[in-house]
């Protein structure tokens, strides 16, 4: 995998319908005003380089998520697309990002009621983070661009039992994507304040220097019922999967997952064992 530790990193909230009501997440947002009721609800870090305390600790991760150090924590695995962007800057705000590739993410989060900010359920230190080692280019990010034949999938492996844990989607089902998604972003970057669960996420970009990359994942997908009450355990096996329609269908996936086979034509996949802290 490769190194992504002079990157900033954000995640997106509330950008796949009914995922914050299955997470019991919606609460957190009910005093939150925002301008689309069916839209994102805004952008959270989960790593600033070079800073200190619980957003500085790289969390990344191809292979491994390690559980807290509390062992009461409940912990889910939140399959998601995350795109490489390149950022430009004019007179200390976000003018522009470019996403340049895409792959599979695992948005893995702490079920903390009650916690002030966004940002505290995400990241718990070093591997608490999924991304999957071999990212697939864009040509461009707008309608009829290669990521418009490409879902998403995810599964758990427990024992010997292999499970669907979130619902099988098209990434155009994203709830903005495409144009929409990057002129929000560049204006949740700049105008976003610290309120609610939310932080004032311009200044972090200030204080780590400009960053000129960023991995920003879109948002979690729905849960299976199944994925939607499990929580994870040592020696689970979670599985994200991006998949190329063109070449594959939803049966075939988990045909190929169920088998071993992750590196079938037109699938990207993210395989994490999980491990005790």
């Amino acid at each position: 995998m490769e190194n992504f530790n002079a990157y900033a990193g954000f995640g997106i909230a509330g950008n796949f319908a009914l995922h914050l009501e299955q997470a019991g997440e919606i609460e957190d947002f009910k005093n939150l005003e925002v301008a689309d009721e069916n839209g994102p609800k805004g952008i959270f870090p989960f790593y600033m380089p070079g800073r200190d305390g619980q957003i500085g600790v790289y969390p990344l991760s191809s292979d491994t998520i390690k559980l807290p150090e509390d062992a009461a924590l409940n912990v889910q695995a939140e399959p998601e697309v995350a795109l490489e962007c390149s950022l430009r800057y004019e007179d200390g705000q976000v003018v522009s990002i470019t996403p340049e590739r895409f792959a599979p993410y695992n948005d893995c989060s702490i079920r903390r009621p009650g916690a002030r900010k966004i940002s505290e359920k995400k990241n718990w230190g070093a591997m608490s983070k999924g991304l999957g080692a071999e990212m697939t280019p864009i040509d461009t990010f707008a309608e009829s661009g290669v990521m418009d034949s490409w879902h998403i999938a995810s599964f758990l492996r427990r024992g010997s039992e292999l499970h669907r844990y979130g619902e099988d989607a098209a990434l155009t089902g994203y709830s903005y994507f495409h144009t929409k998604l990057t002129d929000w972003i560049v204006n949740q970057l700049n105008m976003q304040t610290d309120t609610g669960p939310l932080e004032p996420v311009l200044s972090y970009l200030a204080a780590a220097g400009y960053p000129e990359k960023m991995i920003i994942s879109i948002g979690a997908t729905r849960y299976t019922a199944y994925g939607e009450t499990t929580f994870l355990q040592a020696d689970d096996e979670v599985i994200v999967v991006l998949y190329d329609t063109h070449c594959c269908d939803a049966d075939t996936v988990m045909e190929s997952i169920d088998a071993g086979a992750y590196k079938a034509n037109g699938m990207r996949v993210l395989s994490q064992k999980v491990v005790g802290a």
